[in-house]
């Protein structure tokens, strides 16, 4: 475990879920997520949480407009 400067396991495992969401769901590379200074992957990882949030909201919309129409 690497603790040099404090950064633990915890620490670690939560930038490795960063790199992934932003990855997976913002296509960056690997290597543009890893390189993005803290703030600006901050930044990009609320933008997507927004943008999910938004996306589920008007999918439940639709989804009652549907059932209304019925």
């Amino acid at each position: 475990m690497r603790t040099f400067f404090g950064l633990d396991h915890e620490y670690s495992a939560n930038v490795y879920e960063q790199m992934f969401a932003l990855v997976f769901h913002g296509k960056l590379s690997l290597i543009e997520a890893y390189n993005l200074p803290v703030g600006l992957r901050a930044w990009f990882l609320k933008r997507l949480k927004n943008e999910f949030e938004e996306e589920k909201r008007r999918h439940e919309d639709s989804m009652r407009s549907s059932t209304r129409r019925r």
